[in-house]
């Protein structure tokens, strides 16, 4: 989700998912006055409802592999895949309500790839999302492809290749909307983004997890894009500026094995001028991930002093844990029914990993990835849609919803001894309850706990080890919608599965224009296909690149 409109105090720090300030925000729109945007549009807007005229705004970009490049903090990579030779990515900059169109052209010599648009609701506007397999067919090597879309919400998110894990090699950045805010604040220091790093191929990750390997090792954790590499002999740290007396707003978007959110944080510069550690600490048991750099860091630095190294290690946080917060109380109020919840059979997801005769992982018994059932790049579930023909395959876990309107409710069970970050295109969620790691399956005694009225929401949450989450949202776009581990590797790995929602109205949504762009790149894809013997597919498909080079 957009992950805004809630607010958390604690510490003398707001942290909250708020909206900042664009280059042309509206009038009203001003340090004392946040929570409003436009005439007619503020913090209390029901943003699902309703949203502002906006304005149109374009973007080009090139996807390009890089052999032998320099990362940010000095180490060589044998290969990167980047966007207009940037990591992270461009950062698309937009204000709510506006329609943002991304021309993409693939410039990797092997590779297919698509881009999703993480968080973004995509409103009637399925075809949009870029999940290969799904909603459309790779883009080829040597094609384009447009994506055109309205941002109905506001907030802070990512976009990133959904071409297997090929984000992994390079290719995601940041989405930053702009909107009303919750609270107040001086300066919009922009997105921050805080992210893993591997030395390592995509490919090669997922396949030494195929093979049994424990979670890969980072060989950094990258703050807006750089570090000291753990040798200390290469990279910088990154440095956030803070004008004494002023209130900032940090926009931060994790992409961390454990993660996956956006929060926005404001920082008011009322201590003693100086410089200071910004940590990301990891669990010792390494639930959440483990990285060759021990103390990954920034410096939070007050610009009425010199520039230097913190000489203070900070403090510890007390939740140490891999685990979502359900503090958050989102401003736009959303109920669902608790006369309406049952657990069945149908609306319980069970998640297991199988380890013959690779390891791959199996929802409800079915898995998209156990080598003779994958997701089809050239044949995706929306080809099903637009021919009426209801025969699916068995390797796209499909769940179909046909009642318009209707909350639905999903009862997710891990059987593993770590946690997944489970997200769901095309919607928020309502987290209506999450067990403590290790309780076992959810069972009746448990619905006492949930939470019916105006939960935590998200689009991404925690399922915690050996635990469950009770997750609900209404039926009220179309579209297919995968929900998947947002570990690229699970994923690739088949932890996924897709809701099929009202495919009939889905149906009638889809323009000739929009149909005819779709069945194109989708002949382009398969024509690129069928033609080449050079790479093949090792994954699910949904993350992680999927190609290898023969003999590599």
């Amino acid at each position: 989700m957009m992950e805004m409109h809630s607010l958390l105090r604690r510490a003398g720090v707001v942290a909250g998912f708020l909206a900042g300030l664009g280059q042309a925000a509206p009038s009203c729109h001003a340090a004392h006055n946040r929570a409003c945007w436009s005439r007619g549009f503020d913090i209390n807007t029901n943003y699902e409802l309703s949203k502002p005229s906006g304005v149109a705004r374009s973007y080009n970009w090139v996807l390009e592999e890089f052999t032998n490049w320099t990362a940010p903090d000095g180490e060589v990579k044998d290969s990167a895949m980047l966007i207009n030779g940037l990591y992270p990515g461009p950062t698309i900059t937009a204000d709510w309500g506006d329609t943002v169109s991304v021309t993409v052209t693939n410039k990797l010599a092997f590779n297919g790839t698509s881009i999703h648009w993480h968080g973004l609701r995509q409103l009637n506007a399925n075809l949009q999302d870029g999940t290969n397999g799904i909603t459309d067919c790779p883009i080829p090597p040597g094609g384009s492809k447009t994506y055109t879309f309205t941002l109905t919400q506001y907030g802070t998110t990512w976009y990133h290749s959904h071409f297997s894990s090929q984000y992994a090699n390079g290719i995601f950045g940041a989405i930053q909307i702009n909107g009303p805010s919750s609270a107040n604040y001086d300066i919009d220091l922009g997105v921050y983004p805080i992210n893993d790093f591997y030395l390592a191929s995509a490919e090669e990750i997922v396949k030494a997890s195929q093979l049994g390997a424990s979670g890969p090792i980072s060989a950094n954790v990258l703050f807006n894009g750089t570090n000291v590499n753990p040798s200390g002999n290469g990279g910088a740290y990154s440095t956030i500026n803070l004008t004494p007396g002023k209130t900032h707003l940090l926009r931060l978007r994790q992409s961390l094995p454990g993660d996956r959110q956006r929060a926005h944080v404001l920082i008011t510069a009322d201590q003693e001028p100086g410089n200071y550690w910004m940590n990301v600490t990891m669990p010792a048991e390494n639930k959440c991930g483990v990285s060759d750099n021990p103390f990954p860091a920034a410096i939070v630095h007050y610009t009425s002093v010199a520039d230097g190294i913190p000489t203070e290690a900070g403090t510890v946080p007390p939740n140490l844990g891999c685990q979502d917060s359900l503090l958050y109380e989102p401003i736009v109020s959303q109920a669902a029914d608790p006369a309406t919840f049952e657990q069945t059979e149908d609306n319980t997801v069970v998640m297991i990993s199988v380890s013959t005769p690779t390891v791959h992982w199996v929802i409800n018994g079915s898995s998209i990835d156990n080598s003779t059932a994958r997701v089809d790049w050239g044949k995706p579930v929306i080809d099903y849609v637009l021919s009426e023909n209801t025969s699916y395959p068995a390797s796209e876990n499909l769940i179909t919803i046909d009642e318009k309107d209707v909350w639905t409710y999903w009862v997710i069970e891990s059987t593993s001894t770590g946690p997944h970050p489970m997200h769901l295109h095309g919607h928020d969620f309502l987290v209506l309850g999450t067990s403590a790691p290790n309780a076992g399956f959810f069972t009746a005694a448990n619905i006492p706990s949930l939470n019916f009225t105006n939960p935590t929401r998200r689009d991404v949450t925690m399922t915690p080890p050996k635990g469950w989450n009770v997750l609900a949202f209404k039926a009220d776009n179309p579209g297919a919608w995968l929900f998947h581990c947002h570990i690229a590797w699970h994923a690739s790995n088949g932890l996924a599965l897709s809701f099929l929602e009202r495919a009939s109205e889905l149906k009638t949504q889809i323009t000739p224009t929009q149909k005819k762009a779709y069945a194109d790149n989708c002949a382009a894809w398969n024509s690129y296909w069928d033609s080449q013997m050079v790479v093949s597919q090792i994954d699910s498909g949904l993350k992680v690149r999927g190609l290898e080079l023969e003999g590599r």
